[in-house]
């Protein structure tokens, strides 16, 4: 099943779609989710109503991926270095579960603000 999304960071939208994971599926069930983010270098991350576990965790990602952090019950925007980055790899915190990817070009979150409004929507 193709679980299409919406996201809506301030006044970026970008279209994104979940994968097969049963945390992207607890998500899509969720759904609407609207939040506050906080960013952590070029990775946008907010609470959300879901609290699961890893599941083939992972803690390089690429650019574009969505990521559902356990330690903080978040979701995850990866479009750029992180503090934690090495060279130029793009690091999370700790270890993550991909729930999805972008589509299209994920570096126009660099417009994204702290304590910006975002929403998830399906498509």
């Amino acid at each position: 099943m193709v679980r299409n999304i919406r996201i809506t960071a301030g006044s970026v939208v970008v279209e994104a779609e979940l994968n097969n994971t049963r945390t992207a599926k607890e998500i899509w069930d969720a759904l609407p989710i609207e939040e506050r983010i906080s960013t952590w270098g070029d990775e946008i991350y907010f609470r959300i109503p879901v609290e699961g576990e890893l599941e083939s965790p992972q803690e390089v990602v690429e650019i574009g991926d969505l990521g559902y952090w356990p330690p903080g019950s978040a979701f995850c925007l990866f479009f750029g270095l992180t503090p934690a980055s090495q060279g130029e790899e793009i690091r999370a915190a700790s270890e993550v579960t991909v729930i999805g990817k972008i589509k299209g070009d994920s570096t126009i979150l660099k417009k994204v603000s702290s304590g910006s409004s975002v929403i998830i929507q399906a498509v």
